[in-house]
């Protein structure tokens, strides 16, 4: 349940709707496939890659919720600030497997709940949520289709302030722990 509130792929069906509203692809089973890749090897090799870049978790966190807080800009305003200029029009790795599912948001969880369970429970959870990433992506336009624009529209403005506001606590807090790790330096 923590990795399903973290991912929110539902939060961000309106981010999916609007990328194939412009013409752009999204390929449900790659998505799913490279977010649950990134997972997997995150999970196991995360810190190393992290220490490797001298990046702590708070600081890779802190840039991600800035990722998250420019993505909220645009469902909020209309604006386009990221390039979805993916190969062949298609947006199913940048930005939706990368930061929007498989972000610095759902990584740092990982790593938190690394510590908290077994390695088997991760597993299991990652691939559920997997199930559950492909399901909306799959049937994302269904949602159009039922309850119209107008409704995308005001959820999309919806989603987009939660989204700013999760960006928002995830730089804050962790904002504050770097800060104090470097006062306790």
């Amino acid at each position: 349940m923590i990795l399903f509130a973290v991912i929110d792929v539902t939060g961000m069906l309106t981010v999916f709707i609007d990328y194939q509203n412009k013409g752009l692809k999204i390929s449900p089973f790659k998505a799913s496939f490279f977010s649950l890749l990134a997972f997997v090897a995150f999970l196991f090799a995360g810190n190393a890659i992290l220490h490797l870049f001298q990046v702590d978790i708070s600081s890779f966190a802190v840039a991600g919720s800035l990722v998250i807080f420019v993505m909220a800009i645009e469902m909020i305003f209309g604006v386009e600030i990221f390039r979805t200029d993916g190969p062949g029009g298609s947006v199913t790795l940048v930005p939706i497997v990368f930061p929007l599912i498989a972000g610095a948001g759902s990584f740092t969880a990982l790593l938190s709940l690394r510590s908290l369970y077994s390695l088997p429970n991760i597993l299991i959870a990652l691939l559920l949520n997997i199930l559950v990433v492909y399901f909306v992506l799959r049937y994302s336009f269904w949602v159009e289709k039922i309850f119209g624009k107008a409704f995308v529209y005001v959820l999309r403005k919806f989603f987009g302030i939660i989204l700013l506001a999760i960006s928002v606590r995830m730089f804050a807090s962790n904002l504050t722990k770097l800060l104090e790790s470097f006062a306790g330096q």
